[in-house]
């Protein structure tokens, strides 16, 4: 590889916000934060969400009720130019 091109990959301290959840990995991220972690300063990126509150992930997400919004529409705009209306 060549010398001098490559950005500076390094361990780095992400804190979720929205948790106080905070996970080390391994990025190329730019940061003027710094954080000590376990007893070592790292580079800190402050996020607001991560897997830890991101409602996929906790299983904490709310079901949309589609079939409500479908008549909804249904009914504001009837069946106007629907593709499921039969030909006449």
């Amino acid at each position: 590889m060549k010398e001098g091109i490559h950005p500076n990959y390094r361990d780095v301290v992400f804190h979720d916000l929205s948790c106080d959840f905070k996970f080390i990995t391994r990025s190329t991220v730019q940061t003027r934060d710094t954080i000590n972690f376990e007893g070592k300063e790292y580079p800190l990126v402050k996020i607001e969400v991560s897997a830890e509150s991101h409602p996929f992930y906790t299983g904490k997400h709310k079901i949309v009720d589609t079939a409500g919004r479908v008549e909804k529409f249904r009914q504001k705009f009837g069946n106007r130019g629907s593709k499921t209306q039969a030909a006449g």
